[in-house]
């Protein structure tokens, strides 16, 4: 194979690659933060974020749902949910819809611990906010929404879907 050059970074590039290592080391702090503001729920982010999956759905989910709305594997979720439904969070119903493909469903504890969590997280967002406008943050967000789409591969190149 010839010997080629790497190719070099404009400005413009070197600044999105420098933004998506500070968006990488966000959410790495981001989960760490969630990890340490659940932990006494028993809940981990991963954990959380599944129960928010199907709480927001407002209905059970199968597992490849849950997965496609949190950007995740339906193995990742899979093993989520299994340990989930090990600690009575979830439960598994049959799926009208689908022999194989159970729902998962939250329990009476499932919601009632989400809603603490969820109660936990407005009151830390509330600390990140500090200091911040609407317009910086409605920037920011279009911009990681924006670069998020151009970074999703496309439909037919997912096995999961």
């Amino acid at each position: 194979m010839p010997d080629r050059d790497p190719p070099e970074h404009s400005p413009l590039t070197r600044r999105v690659t420098e933004l998506v290592l500070a968006v990488f080391r966000a959410n790495g702090a981001f989960l760490a933060a969630g990890d340490a503001l659940v932990a006494d729920l028993g809940l981990t982010s991963a954990r959380w974020q599944v129960l928010g999956a199907v709480s927001l759905a407002g209905r059970p989910l199968t597992v490849a749902q849950a997965a496609r709305r949190m950007g995740l594997t339906r193995q990742a979720v899979q093993r989520v949910a299994n340990d989930l439904a090990a600690i009575g969070l979830v439960a598994y119903e049959d799926n009208p819809d689908h022999k194989r493909a159970k729902l998962i469903r939250l329990t009476d504890r499932g919601e009632a611990v989400y809603a603490e969590a969820d109660r936990r997280q407005i009151a830390w967002a509330r600390g990140l906010a500090e200091g911040l406008s609407d317009a910086e943050v409605e920037r920011a967000l279009a911009l990681v929404r924006r670069l998020e789409g151009r970074a999703e591969p496309e439909a037919g190149d997912d096995p999961e879907t």
